[in-house]
């Protein structure tokens, strides 16, 4: 297990509360989130209890790219970077003083200190829990009512044979060149964590660009490397050891993707 569990629940930052250009440009009808109706449950759920995990192709039916759009352009992300002493969280006007170099200099720091500790460095923005959501124009709050639905609980339940009280901590991540996230299993006491979620909302990726999803295999002898997809959902048992690598300088977009834990 880690020194240090990922922690996500505290980092809490004002949400801005202005509709975002891209929920504007598509309208709010066209924006809407919704399941796909005809994913082989039965299957997913055997493919479960024999792996601890699945991967769900084009889970949403609709509003995926609405999402990609909205963590694409938004100006609320916050770079979440271990330091010495605990996380450097760097909202957009630190990173703008910080400039590239000032950052990379920070994530070598970060990358040369995670080679006997937990360590990481990507961007997030907060997902409400769904009793804070709000029912308005912002995806974010419309996905955690969704995760917060019978439907969806039902659906998830099914697929990992624990019934869903819920989803917590969830968070949007992007990940760009020197972002990273080492070995962890997300066993957090108190956290009553059955399952994770990523749903990845990346378009175009290669497998050299990094920012691969690894299960790591017994005494990590090897692992299992899932590159990030656009509207997939993996889900997984916890506890289980997993990081993503390190993202190349030559990718040339970030990866994105909504995650967090059910309970």
């Amino acid at each position: 297990m880690a020194d240090v569990e990922p922690e996500f629940a505290t980092f809490r930052h004002p949400r801005s509360a202005v509709v975002p250009p891209a929920l504007t440009a598509c309208g709010l009808a066209g924006c809407t989130l919704a399941v796909a109706t005809d994913h082989p449950v039965d299957e997913l759920a055997r493919s479960f209890a024999e792996t601890g995990r699945v991967r769900i192709a084009n889970f949403l039916a609709e509003g995926a790219l609405a999402l990609h759009d909205q963590l694409q352009t938004s100006g609320e992300w916050i770079h979440l970077i271990t330091a010495e002493r605990g996380v450097d969280e760097i909202d957009p006007r630190a990173r703008v003083a910080l400039g590239r170099s000032g950052i990379a200099a920070r994530q070598a720091e970060a990358q040369q200190r995670s080679t006997d500790r937990f360590g990481y460095s990507y961007e997030a923005i907060a997902i409400p829990a769904p009793e804070e959501a709000a029912a308005s124009a912002d995806l974010i709050d419309r996905f955690a009512l969704l995760m917060a639905s019978a439907p969806m609980r039902a659906l998830l339940g099914a697929i990992t044979g624990v019934p869903v009280q819920g989803f917590t901590d969830g968070q949007a991540t992007a990940y760009g060149p020197g972002d990273f996230l080492t070995v962890h299993d997300d066993a957090v006491e108190g956290k009553d964590r059955t399952a994770a979620f990523v749903l990845g909302l990346t378009p175009g990726w290669r497998l050299d660009w990094g920012g691969l999803l690894l299960f790591h295999g017994e005494r990590d002898r090897d692992a299992l490397a899932l590159p990030p997809m656009f509207n997939t959902l993996d889900l997984f048992a916890v506890p289980r050891r997993h990081s993503v690598s390190l993202v190349s300088p030559a990718a040339p977009h970030r990866r994105y993707a909504l995650t967090g834990w059910l309970r």
